[in-house]
């Protein structure tokens, strides 16, 4: 009676109860609770490799001790992807690469009563094939609206996890020959399995999310890496556009008209001098050379006075910033031109932006990067999402309007490339010859910092005194692991109890480290989302 319910219930929202036919992608997602579908999608499904990602999260969001999976002098079933004789992998890598010994629940410690118990807490039910560890495997099958019903009930630092593990997959993993239609846009885990009436018959894809959040399931006949490169266009035209930035994202300060004096700043339409603070509405600068300019607001750019001058500083998530980069600096219009100038305004900011109080800050400057004081514009804002999560490796990127020299992006010449029918890695290959495209945050490995967890043992408890009476504290429960931060923003890995941070050297490092551990402590709590509350209390705790 279960399954006629499922096959009447998949009929009426339009799914097909036979698996997808030779040719076509089936293509699934769910907006908000709504499924939302493409092609013949089955009404079940063979998980394939997509059982380890439900491993993952259990792990994640439990937090448990994964240690590095070793793999033998003479490889082992089901290690060909793992990595070398004698060499190891961290869960994050394992999911990346698939390596399917990693995920044993048997390694893992998983008990089968605290699987079931915790899925069917996250669910709302109990769905069989996800509830029974025991047959939990790559030939389980499952309803295609179940599998993304369990994607969208993941923790959010699980999930937050999960993403960050999964975004190799589209730069160095089966899924980079679809990156240029894609970009860092999907966050998947691929399977390749045999359907149970056709053994011989391979059928691939993958799950997991868009950038912002959207569960999503597609598959097609072919092994996942042909399904993606040969799919990819009509993932990218059939799934609803990227609007939303990542929650988690960094933030960044910027310090506008740093070049040109501002004269004052009046409040529009009224015309009156505008008050110091939050500025939100329509808005005139003038500067001491004549000119003037009116942008808008909405919240997220403040006025202040320094030195006897009107000073005005934005506070922007990385997303924000960059597709204001892309509106002030070319044309969000001309799409794979656009992509690669916003891939490269990303690059050129994590490396070359000073970090300081848990932001980037940056001067508004044709010696750095020119933003537009006006919010972005939507297509801005599609083109960096685009490539969230990208970066150059191998260049020290910069673009210019008309300049064609090797490390240098021409805005005009790429604009023509764009035209002319060339994709953003082509763009971007031409005018960085030996760069790669690559993550910004790395694997996920951890290298410990014993100098950060010595200085942390002994702040922590002082911390929680402090913090006792804030509503929304829960302590973390233990003292969280710190590793080094190679390249971006620091971040709390709240899912694996890790902070990612440079060190304690300066008092700007240490207010990063207190910064972190509050995006934890608050994890369960509005707050923790505030980056305004957190950095105040981060300096609090870190006063002299």
């Amino acid at each position: 009676m279960r399954r006629l319910a499922r096959l009447l219930a998949a009929a009426a929202l339009g799914i097909a109860p036979a698996l997808a036919t030779a040719g076509d992608v089936a293509v699934a997602w769910l907006a908000g609770a709504t499924l939302k579908t493409h092609g013949s999608v089955p009404s079940q499904a063979p998980l394939g490799s997509l059982w380890k990602l439900f491993v993952y999260a259990y792990a994640a969001h439990q937090r448990l001790e994964a240690p590095p999976y070793r793999c033998g002098v003479a490889a082992m079933a089901g290690e060909e992807f793992c990595c070398e004789p004698g060499a190891t992998v961290t869960l994050d890598t394992a999911l990346a690469r698939s390596c399917g010994p990693a995920f044993a629940p048997r390694r893992l410690g998983i008990d089968a009563v605290a699987w079931r118990e915790f899925w069917s807490a996250r669910m709302g039910q109990d769905p069989a094939w996800l509830t029974n560890l025991d047959r939990l495997g790559p030939d389980t099958e499952a309803p295609v609206v179940e599998i993304l019903q369990t994607l969208a009930a993941f923790s959010p630092e699980a999930r937050q996890a999960a993403m960050q593990a999964l975004l190799p997959v589209m730069t160095a993993g089966f899924g980079r020959d679809a990156l240029p239609e894609l970009g860092g846009s999907l966050r998947v885990k691929t399977f390749t399995w045999s359907l149970p009436a056709t053994p011989d018959r391979r059928w691939g894809g993958a799950a997991g999310w868009r950038v912002d959040g959207l569960p999503v399931w597609f598959a097609a006949d072919g092994a996942s890496r042909q399904v993606l490169r040969d799919h990819a266009a009509t993932l990218a035209r059939v799934l609803p556009p990227l609007t939303k930035a990542p929650a988690d994202e960094p933030c960044v300060v910027v310090n506008f008209f740093t070049r040109y004096p501002v004269a004052g700043v009046d409040r529009l339409p009224e015309g009156l001098p505008a008050t110091e603070g939050t500025l939100a509405g329509r808005f005139r600068v003038r500067f001491e050379n004549g000119q003037v300019l009116v942008f808008e607001s909405t919240g997220d750019l403040a006025l202040a006075t320094a030195a006897d001058r009107p000073r005005i500083t934005g506070r922007l998530g990385l997303t924000e910033y960059v597709a204001r980069v892309v509106d002030r600096e070319a044309d969000a219009t001309e799409t794979q031109a656009a992509r690669a100038l916003a891939i490269v305004a990303r690059s050129w900011l994590l490396s070359n932006a000073r970090f300081e109080s848990g932001c980037y800050r940056v001067e508004d400057s044709s010696r750095a990067q020119r933003v537009s004081a006006n919010p972005a514009t939507p297509r801005a804002r599609a083109v960096t999402l685009f490539g969230d999560g990208l970066i150059l490796a191998g260049a020290s990127p910069g673009y210019r309007l008309e300049t064609t020299l090797p490390g240098v992006l021409s805005w005009r010449h790429a604009a023509q490339q764009g035209r002319d029918g060339a994709r953003v890695d082509a763009i971007l290959a031409e005018a960085f010859p030996g760069s790669a495209l690559a993550t910004a945050h790395g694997g996920g490995d951890c290298r410990r910092l014993p100098e950060v967890e010595r200085w942390l043992a002994r702040a922590v408890p002082r911390w929680h005194i402090l913090l006792g009476a804030e509503a929304g504290f829960e302590p973390p429960a233990g003292m969280p692991a710190a590793c080094a931060l190679d390249r971006g923003n620091p971040y709390a890995d709240t899912a694996r109890l890790r902070l990612y941070v440079r060190g304690i050297r300066t008092a700007d490092e240490r207010v990063a480290v207190a910064h972190e551990y509050l995006h934890m402590a608050f994890r369960f709590h509005p707050r923790g989302q505030d980056e305004r509350f957190v950095e105040r209390l981060a300096r609090q705790l870190e006063a002299p």
